[in-house]
């Protein structure tokens, strides 16, 4: 775990040193729970200070994985906002808003600290990706979210292991492993494939980067890690 950690820093300090032009942007947060067991524990266990800086060394984080280097090739996104809320699920980004809920807070079983980190993460990635104006598959669109979050190292222990799953674009942990295989074959080709997403979206980005379809790359990584499922679906 300390390895985890110092590896994540390490590829900060490449961030800091590799993107120019960098703007700033306002993190704020929104405790709107405080009445809630759940919105007390977000603010005695998390803090709005932690929050606000993971956002920040969050979106570092994704410019330096999607290797948007410069303002014109990012979204023009000045503000976030944080809202922790009386809510179901556990959290949802729209336009530049994160929404966390806060029974989900009070009610996670384990360490709620690196649980919400991990969740930022992955809801900061959603700010920031391009999502093909819209024609892009949410498994996709999710996928790219979890592998930002595994990238950081906040993949916790309940995750899918690589390998596993039924198809591609199941989203989430699945799209994450998977996406990761992908790029052990091109070095930043999530980069690229979401660059390109900027304008559109094609199944055929995974042959035109990786040279084989994205269902035969599927059987490939399935393959590799002996999990391979066939499906005539």
């Amino acid at each position: 775990m300390a390895q985890c950690f110092i590896n994540v820093f390490s590829s900060l300090l490449v961030i800091l040193a590799a993107i120019e032009g960098t703007i700033a942007v306002d993190y704020t947060v929104n405790n709107t729970a405080l009445a809630t067991s759940g919105g007390r524990v977000f603010r005695d266990k998390i803090g709005d200070a932690y929050a606000r800086e993971t956002m920040d060394f969050s979106t570092q984080f994704i410019w330096w994985i999607f290797r948007q280097n410069s303002a014109a090739d990012r979204k023009n996104v000045q503000k976030v906002i944080l809202f922790v809320e009386d809510i179901g699920g556990v959290a949802f980004a729209r336009g530049n808003e994160i929404h966390l809920s806060a029974i989900y807070v009070g009610t996670y079983p384990g360490d709620v600290k690196r649980e919400v980190t991990g969740v930022l993460y992955h809801e900061m990635a959603h700010i920031w990706q391009w999502n093909g104006i819209g024609q892009a598959n949410g498994g996709l669109i999710e996928g790219i979210a979890d592998y930002v979050r595994l990238k950081a190292g906040y993949a916790p222990s309940r995750w899918a292991k690589p390998g596993q799953g039924d198809r591609w674009d199941q989203g989430y942990d699945v799209t994450a492993y998977f996406l990761d295989y992908c790029n052990s074959l091109r070095d930043g080709f999530v980069a690229e494939l979401n660059k390109m997403m900027r304008t559109g979206y094609s199944d055929d980005f995974f042959r035109q980067l990786l040279g084989k379809s994205v269902d035969q790359l599927w059987r490939d990584y399935q393959a590799k890690f002996g999990s391979l499922q066939v499906s005539y679906i």
